[in-house]
């Protein structure tokens, strides 16, 4: 995906040299460190499309998707649940850009936008988040009393598309859920490091990048009144959203008393 920004290749003004040259001794200045999400778009050969197109494609796709199966299996009352992951994916996707667009426009040293972004460690956090879910939806809720939550629905008897579309919608919301765990802790840890070192200017910048770091989350929250009776559900989804807001609103306070 092509934003129009460049990674962080100046350190912050008030960082020492010995610290700025140990930001970047491993990392190429020329190596683009961008979500692995931006990555794959970008990757597509011969296309190129701005953040408002590839919103707009995945969000229509998505959306189609959602209303189509419901009319092909006729259960449309779990249509208004799928359009609210698909809203879900599609504000996380803005967030996300938008995390990483003001992250490379800041001159932070290179050692926090390669955690960030050239570790790819969102990817190995959004896979535990999925395969716990997915371990909870085919193996632990079903041993529980009441209807599943695939099966509320998806029917019964679910049609392998609407099961492997469901699933694609699924890990976009773990990708995201992971994305936002990694932001918020790496966000700290820069804070606590370089606090005292950033002037005044990048402090602040650095601190609505935490405050949309925690609205990254927080769009989450729109899923809990579509897991009624999930009761395990909600108070993973709620606590994730606590956890990124205690540990990035715990960055945004180093940044404020530096």
């Amino acid at each position: 995906m092509n934003d129009g920004e460049s990674p962080s290749r100046i350190p912050s003004r008030n960082a020492a040299p010995a610290d700025a040259a140990d930001g970047r001794r491993d990392v190429p200045v020329d190596r683009e460190d961008r979500w692995v999400y931006e990555s794959i778009v970008g990757a597509i050969p011969g296309v190129e499309f701005s953040r408002t197109q590839a919103m707009g494609i995945q969000l229509a796709l998505f959306g189609i998707g959602v209303v189509v199966l419901g009319g092909a299996t006729d259960r449309w009352a779990a249509v208004p649940t799928g359009l609210a992951a698909v809203a879900v994916v599609s504000a996380g996707s803005v967030l996300m850009l938008t995390l990483g667009r003001r992250i490379r426009g800041l001159g932070v040293p290179r050692r926090y936008t390669h955690a960030l972004f050239g570790s790819q460690i969102e990817i190995v956090l959004g896979v535990f988040s999925y395969v716990g879910l997915i371990t909870y939806l085919f193996v632990a809720e079903p041993r529980e009393a009441g209807q599943p939550l695939l099966e509320g629905l998806l029917g019964p008897e679910p049609s392998l598309f609407a099961v492997y579309f469901t699933l694609l919608v699924l890990w976009d919301v773990c990708y995201r859920i992971g994305t936002g765990w990694w932001a918020s802790v790496v966000g700290l840890w820069r804070s606590v490091l370089f606090a005292d070192r950033f002037d005044h200017p990048t402090r602040r910048a650095l601190i609505k990048v935490d405050l949309v770091t925690i609205g990254f989350a927080a769009v989450q929250l729109v899923l809990l009144p579509f897991l009624g009776g999930q009761r395990l559900l909600q108070l993973l989804v709620a606590g994730h959203v606590l956890a990124v807001t205690v540990v990035s609103g715990l960055s945004v306070l180093v940044l404020w008393r530096s």
